[in-house]
């Protein structure tokens, strides 16, 4: 059959018009498709007024040209190009368009979640934004690494998937570099103070732990000019830089056996030196030179950071009233007393704690050096 009368509006139509109908002695429904939506919109409706419910006039379907959809919310016939991709619909495309989209998403997120920090937060580290606050208010408003910036940056394990604390942006960053490895954060405050094993091979090799460094032109005053013919670029800038040349960079790589001076599991790859005296102290890997920088340059940063890591920096105490809160430093000062920027005395000695305390002292009780006596012999206690 070619063509059908359709009951409701009495036209003769194509049978293309018309819905299958197994029911049907010619297989076809008996309205046409406009009628049949007609005829459901309103069903749908009664059931809805029986409701208290209200529903939007029914509108038919339209005709629209090859590549183009229609965007209920703005009520606008756009290019398909202009809609998100859906796998779930049959068209593989959204129902609303791009910035249409977009609106509907963040009035969901809005009433659902109270906003987009809160569902990102949910989403990622299964806390809300109360209790991120709450956790910034217990450290008196400061990264409890660097104790010296704001805490704005969620922290979290990425082994468990658990929020740790909360973390200024650089201190995140850094944890993130090292790739959360407390045993190189410590190699690293180790190589900062000149005292680590790359420190001892430098000794030996040119009898001091650096070298190199602006000032070099004063005490090697043939240096600059040693040498007529033309040098690349890389040679001038570490000339400038660093006060090594090209020569200098690849020997300090074959002393260090083209190994990161800090980590020794990366290529070396950056030439890393100290911001003050500008000395060369060694060759160091990306995440290495990268995490060191954000962390300041500062060895008690780095021991706290991996202290830190191993969840023995943040330590929950009593409080007279019968409550708790944390304690940040060694010695023991409660965060919400300490005003911005007065934590350096108890920044001081708690990175005189953490240089001479290792974590297996702590677990194992024993006695941890404090200093020499008259005669030279070591205390301990």
């Amino acid at each position: 059959m070619s063509c059908k009368k359709c009951r409701d509006c009495g036209q003769t139509k194509p049978a293309s018009d018309f819905f299958k109908r197994a029911a049907s002695a010619d297989g076809l429904a008996l309205y046409c498709r406009e009628c049949f939506g007609l005829r459901n919109a309103a069903s749908k409706r009664r059931r809805q007024e029986r409701l208290g419910k209200t529903m939007k006039p029914y509108q038919r379907r339209r005709e629209l040209p090859e590549g183009m959809k229609y965007c209920p919310r703005c009520e606008t016939v756009k290019e398909i190009g202009e809609f998100g991709s859906n796998r779930s619909r049959k068209s593989g495309l959204s129902a609303y368009c791009k910035p249409c989209h977009n609106q509907v998403i963040a009035e969901h997120k809005q009433v659902k979640y109270g906003g987009e920090r809160n569902f990102l937060l949910k989403l990622r580290y299964g806390v809300t934004e109360q209790e991120v606050e709450r956790m910034v208010a217990e450290q008196g408003g400061v990264c409890v690494i660097c104790l010296r910036a704001p805490a704005k940056h969620v922290d979290h394990s990425h082994l468990t998937g658990l929020v740790r604390r909360i973390l200024c942006f650089k201190c995140n960053g850094g944890l993130g570099q090292f790739h959360d490895d407390p045993a190189v954060l410590r190699l690293a405050a180790d190589y900062l103070e000149l005292r680590g094993s790359h420190a001892r091979r430098m000794r030996i090799e040119v009898g001091a732990p650096v070298f190199g460094g602006p000032d070099r032109v004063r005490w090697d005053p043939f240096w600059r000019t040693r040498g007529d013919s033309l040098q690349s670029a890389r040679h001038y800038h570490l000339r400038r830089k660093y006060g090594i040349n090209d020569e200098d960079a690849k020997w300090l790589l074959k002393v260090q056996v083209g190994l990161c001076a800090i980590c020794a599991d990366h290529p070396a790859e950056h030439v890393d030196h100290d911001h003050d005296t500008g000395a060369v102290r060694g060759l160091a890997c990306t995440g290495c030179n990268s995490g060191m920088g954000q962390l300041r340059d500062d060895p008690i940063a780095l021991r706290r950071a991996a202290d830190y890591v191993e969840g023995r920096l943040v330590q929950t105490v009593p409080t007279p009233d019968g409550g708790t809160r944390l304690s940040l430093t060694v010695p023991d000062v409660d965060p919400a007393t300490v005003p911005q920027g007065g934590w350096k005395e108890f920044w001081e000695e708690d990175g005189r704690y953490r240089k001479e305390t290792l974590p297996f002292d702590e677990e194992l009780d024993m006695p941890t050096w404090v200093g020499t006596d008259e005669d030279g012999a070591f205390v301990y206690s």
